[in-house]
């Protein structure tokens, strides 16, 4: 039987991935507004971008937290 704190460890992998996808779209959207500070429609992408790596980071933290208390339950001599 597959250990059934994969799923978290797994959530918790492509909740990373999709972290570090965030972190370069901001970074690219701060370059572009060197050039355009007053640029309306590149505010709103890192307005957007900024939330959804604070949603991102909640979701790696729950997963952290789920996979330590999957694991105490199914390894409590760990």
């Amino acid at each position: 039987m597959d250990n059934p704190c994969n799923l978290y460890k797994l959530q918790y992998k492509k909740a990373n991935e999709t972290l570090d996808i965030l972190i370069i779209q901001k970074a690219e959207i701060n370059f572009k507004l060197i050039a355009k500070p007053a640029s309306a429609s590149l505010n709103k992408a890192l307005r957007t971008v900024n939330m959804d790596i604070r949603i991102t980071e909640n979701e790696i933290e729950h997963a952290e937290y789920c996979i330590n208390r999957c694991e105490s339950e199914f390894n409590p001599t760990i």
